[in-house]
């Protein structure tokens, strides 16, 4: 209505009169008197109109357009195997969308899929193509295997080295994509050879021994407490079930700087006596420790005859 009425508006223009309706109407108004002064101001104005419906125009068709690109609702795996089920029992697609409520070309799409590939599922998509090479791959995991505290800049630094360029996401998500992910280093005691010869020697000497055996032990260890803060935190990328890897840990020692040493005694029945220990611990010390801590505990968690004493030595 209003591009007619502007073409009238344009039409009608004759001196300083114009003719108000619509073209090919039957009945136009009288002509009317324009003074001269409002003649530019009518123009701009029927301008502006037609300008103002074009732009809601184009507005509205492109509305219309996003509407037919909207993506529909998939349906559900349940749907398509009943489409195919019913299909193997000779229904035509015809029949199968009225009676699903579907589509007949749904239907026939679902159906030329499950013949052509034998699923019904959405088959992947390939998106983007890899930026690492299956070679670069087997070296970030040959890297990463042979020591694990290597660094996401430190496996981007050497590929590109070899000659590609990544960022330490895609690096993150090669890693997570190969099963490995990043996680907080254990700290274990630093053993030596003989340490974990004895250890394992005690463990399959008494592999069999009863529960009531274990309640008669007494139990004691020293321990460093760290006066500001924790030590350092280091992160490996390792598999979920090989966190004590010796590969994947942090040897830590008994002694340093910073912090406060202890001595504690605990059994089945619950915990002893704490004892700070002053200045470097030697055997004197130990046998002092030991007398007057040992024997107090013993009998403030009811032992009993015949308990045994075992130090984490």
């Amino acid at each position: 209505m209003v591009p007619h009425m502007c073409i009238s508006y344009f039409l009608g223009l004759n001196g300083r009169h114009f003719t108000l309706g619509t073209p090919g109407s039957p009945k136009r108004s009288p002509r009317v008197l324009i003074p001269k002064n409002l003649k530019g101001v009518l123009l701009i104005s029927v301008c502006y109109l037609y300008k103002r419906h074009l732009s809601t125009e184009a507005i509205n068709q492109s509305d219309s357009k996003l509407s037919t690109m909207v993506k529909t609702k998939e349906l559900s795996k349940d749907v398509r195997d009943k489409i195919v089920d019913l299909h193997k029992a000779g229904i035509g697609y015809k029949t199968i969308a009225k009676q699903l409520g579907e589509k007949v070309t749904t239907v026939g799409a679902i159906n030329r899929k499950w013949k052509k590939h034998k699923r019904t599922v959405n088959l992947p998509r390939p998106g983007a193509p890899c930026k690492i090479s299956p070679r670069g791959v087997a070296m970030i995991m040959r890297t990463v295997r042979n020591q694990p505290r290597t660094t996401r800049e430190d496996l981007v630094n050497d590929l590109k080295a070899a000659g590609t360029i990544v960022t330490k996401k895609t690096i993150g998500n090669t890693l997570r994509r190969e099963g490995l992910k990043s996680y907080s280093a254990h700290k274990v005691p630093l053993l030596k050879k003989a340490h974990i010869h004895a250890r394992l020697k005690f463990a399959n000497e008494h592999l069999n021994d009863s529960e009531d055996n274990w309640v008669k032990v007494l139990w004691s260890d020293e321990t460093k407490m760290e006066l500001f803060g924790i030590n350092s935190t280091h992160r490996v990328c390792r598999w979920r079930n090989a966190a004590y890897d010796p590969k994947n840990t942090i040897p830590t020692v008994k002694h340093g700087g910073g912090n406060i040493m202890l001595w504690g005694c605990f059994s089945a029945k619950g915990t002893g006596q704490l004892h700070r220990i002053k200045g470097t611990m030697d055997g004197a010390m130990y046998r002092q420790i030991l007398g007057e801590n040992l024997l107090p505990s013993a009998r403030a968690l009811k032992m009993g005859r015949g308990w045994v004493f075992q130090h984490d030595n």
